[in-house]
C-alpha cells in the first residue's frame, strides 16, 4: 500500500521551492536599469518646473502691486498688508538654497545691484523669480488699478488651485493655501472696506 499525503521529503522540498522563489522575487525587483532612480528624479524636476512656475505667477502679483503702489502711493495703507502677503508667497515657493560647503562660499560683492538693493528695502525676495521685463501697466484711476490688481489676484490664485491637482502633497497644500489667500485678496481690493 502506498503511502498518501505529505511526506517530510515532499514538505523540505516545497518549503526550500518556496524560499527560492521568494529569494528571487526581492532581487528580481531590481534589474540594474535604475528605473525607480529615474521615475523618482522625473518626479523632483516635475516639481522644480511646477514650484518655479507657480512662484513666478505670485512674482507677477508681486510685480503688480509696486507698480500700483508707485502710480497710487494714497493706496499704501489699503495694500501694503495684502502685498507683504503675496511677497510671503514667492519666499514659500522659492526652491531652498543648495547646501554648499562654507569654505566655497562666494565672497559678498562690494556693491549690489539697484534692483536688488530695492527689493530687499521693500522685503521682496530675491532669486529665481526675480524682477524680469516691463512693470506692469497700471490705470491712472486709482480705483480701476485696485480692480485690475484684485483680477491679478483672481487669475493668480486659479492658477495655483489649477497646478495643484498635479503637485505632490505638501506642494499641493501650499498652493492650495496660496489660492485661497490669493481669493481672499481678489475680495479684499473688490468687495472689502477700502481707505
Amino acid at each position: 500500500m502506498g503511502r498518501t499525503g505529505t511526506t517530510r521529503r515532499g514538505a523540505l522540498l516545497a518549503a526550500g521551492a518556496a524560499a527560492g522563489g521568494l529569494l528571487t522575487a526581492c532581487s528580481g525587483g531590481d534589474d540594474g536599469d535604475g528605473s525607480d532612480t529615474r521615475a523618482s528624479a522625473a518626479a523632483v524636476r516635475a516639481e522644480k518646473t511646477l514650484r518655479a512656475r507657480s512662484a513666478r505667477t505670485s512674482h507677477d502679483v508681486l510685480r503688480h502691486y509696486d507698480a500700483v503702489l508707485e502710480r497710487h502711493p494714497d493706496q499704501t495703507a489699503r495694500l501694503t498688508p495684502l502685498r507683504g502677503a503675496v511677497a510671503r508667497h514667492v519666499t514659500a515657493l522659492s526652491p531652498p538654497p543648495p547646501e554648499k560647503d562654507e569654505s566655497a562660499k562666494p565672497k559678498p560683492s562690494a556693491s549690489a545691484s539697484p534692483s536688488a538693493s530695492a527689493s530687499a528695502s521693500r522685503g521682496t525676495p530675491v532669486g529665481d523669480a526675480g524682477d524680469t521685463g516691463p512693470m506692469p501697466s497700471v490705470n491712472a484711476d486709482p480705483g480701476t488699478a485696485v480692480r485690475e490688481l484684485a483680477a491679478a489676484e483672481r487669475r493668480a490664485a486659479d492658477a495655483h488651485a489649477e497646478a495643484l491637482v498635479h503637485a505632490p502633497p505638501e506642494l499641493a497644500r501650499l498652493l492650495a493655501s496660496l489660492a485661497a489667500a490669493g481669493a481672499a485678496h481678489a475680495y479684499l481690493l473688490t468687495e472689502g472696506p477700502s481707505s
